[in-house]
């Protein structure tokens, strides 16, 4: 059944409509995303409050009420506490891993039922911790959830999308990321009211909904036509799913395409050492290049650690976690606009934009907290507001250009021969550097004080340039005619070179 939206000689022929199973079946794969986003924007605030912190971080409860001499920048400098946020993501890079080879062989629809599955043990085990042990347990298996949701469910959204609309459609997931943030901001700030000091339960375990949106919500998303031909070899059903989702009988081009595709892939053996080819060298470089960037934006600074950054600042514990909310609300709207425009403006100029208003503010936070707040004593009220108003300038260029385009781009431009390795690879990187982060940021702001900002405003100077020069734009371009854009790019194409130079390579 069709929505309305066109598609007319989209790529090199392809046609059909936007049509209703798409965008269902993409708003509940999409699902993961909330969940992902529940689990970042949760730990921040349990983390600052302050029942929680007398039963399984007592040490990091003494020094942030009682113990004067330390500096306001090492108050909350705890390496267990850390861990419990860490632990989350070093247990999906291990996942991804796993989850690449069930993507593969089984399909996306198992790997977002999978994930979605391990996603409710660690709710009900994080609701219901009795001892540090048993909390850190349950971020374990939301970090295998997230392993296995992150590594499909962008593939899915990129493999069901039209070409046009692919942005918009997988911009849906960092979307979804957004609102979670802004849902766990909005729950820690009234669990933190319970009377009882138990509210903290609460808001571990509210991540079992999105988690049964999604479990439930898989068990009726149809599979990929990209995943059907892969896995079952049944042309007929993937051409069938295909007329299907796209409204049309017409999709011979589309179709061809999707074969000579999944034929290069069953000639692949072993894509984890394929991808090492020359002829894959710019999506190697991007599935390593654009997840490590993401994260050292220093998104995951505001993400994790709001609540504990605004107390460092001054803001009391309420109001701490009234400003996480404001900064997840403007996230979420700013993902929404990128959502609107990603497709017209395209992935490079967002990744530009947001990158210098970054920048701008990283470094102006960095100053007002170098000249005002010192080891001991507190910030001047009206400068702790405008950090919290810079705060939000750069979340909302992190959410309209890194946030989304970072999921985005690598899940859009790796062919399907080595589609789900390289999107392993991203999804091991990303949360390599998420660990890496979220372990040493609480250090490094007790180390590093106001430096830690421009710290993380040199790396949006990096990543900005490397954008400029070596990401090629792929707007509309079909997903299985992506190689194109390396060979037309005026640097990729001396590594790709054109196909006949790549055919005579591989017979040597």
């Amino acid at each position: 059944m069709a929505v309305g939206l066109s598609i007319a000689n989209d790529g090199r022929g392809y046609s059909g409509k936007m049509t209703s199973i798409v965008v269902l079946s993409c708003m509940v794969a999409a699902t993961g995303g909330i969940i992902f986003g529940y689990d970042i924007g949760i730990s921040g605030g349990v983390t600052s409050m302050v029942p929680f912190l007398e039963k399984f971080f007592p040490d990091v409860y003494t020094k942030m009420k009682q113990d004067t001499k330390i500096s306001n920048y090492c108050k909350f400098d705890s390496q267990l506490l850390t861990t419990f946020t860490s632990s989350l993501y070093i247990a999906g890079l291990v996942a991804s891993f796993f989850a690449s080879s069930v993507t593969k062989a089984f399909g996306r629809k198992p790997s977002i039922l999978a994930g979605g599955a391990a996603f409710l043990i660690g709710a009900a085990l994080g609701g219901a911790a009795l001892n540090i042990y048993m909390l850190i347990l349950g971020r374990v298996m939301l970090g295998v959830g997230i392993g296995f949701a992150n590594q499909s469910v962008p593939l899915y959204l990129s493999e069901m999308a039209p070409s046009r609309y692919r942005g918009a459609i997988n911009t849906g997931f960092q979307l979804c990321v957004g609102i979670g943030v802004l849902s766990a901001n909005l729950i820690n700030f009234g669990t933190e009211k319970v009377k009882g000091g138990w509210g903290w339960r609460i808001s571990l375990a509210m991540a079992a909904v999105p988690a049964s949106m999604l479990t439930f919500g898989a068990l009726f998303l149809p599979e990929t036509p990209n995943s059907i031909i892969q896995t079952n070899k049944d042309h007929h059903k993937a051409k069938l799913m295909l007329q299907r989702i796209r409204g049309t009988n017409d999709v011979e081009p589309e179709f061809e395409d999707l074969i000579e595709a999944s034929n290069m892939a069953n000639s692949i053996k072993h894509p984890f050492k394929n991808i090492l080819q020359r002829k894959y060298r710019p999506q190697l470089v991007m599935a390593l290049a654009i997840p490590f960037f993401q994260q050292f934006t220093g998104i995951n600074v505001i993400s994790f650690y709001a609540p504990i950054l605004f107390l460092t600042i001054g803001l009391g514990e309420s109001a701490s976690l009234l400003s996480a909310v404001m900064t997840g609300a403007v996230g979420t709207t700013a993902t929404f606009i990128s959502m609107l425009v990603v497709d017209k403006v395209g992935r490079r100029v967002l990744f530009i934009v947001g990158g210098i208003q970054m920048l701008f503010s990283q470094v102006i936070i960095g100053s007002i907290m170098a000249t005002q707040l010192h080891d001991h004593g507190e910030i001047n009220k009206e400068y702790a507001y405008l950090v919290l108003v810079l705060i939000g300038i750069y979340v909302a260029g992190f959410a309209w250009s890194w946030g989304p385009l970072g999921w985005l781009v690598p899940s859009e431009i790796f062919p399907l021969e080595i589609r789900s390795a390289a999107q392993s690879i991203t999804v091991a990187v990303n949360f390599l550097f998420t660990f890496i982060v979220a372990q040493t940021f609480l250090s490094m702001l007790c180390y590093f004080k106001s430096g830690t900002f421009f710290f993380f405003g040199g790396w949006v100077v990096v990543m900005t340039v490397f954008v400029y020069y070596l990401l090629p734009e792929t707007k509309n371009v079909p997903i299985e005619q992506m190689e194109r854009v390396w060979r037309e790019h005026r640097f990729w194409k001396m590594i790709v070179g054109d196909k006949s130079e790549i055919r005579k390579t591989e017979l040597l």
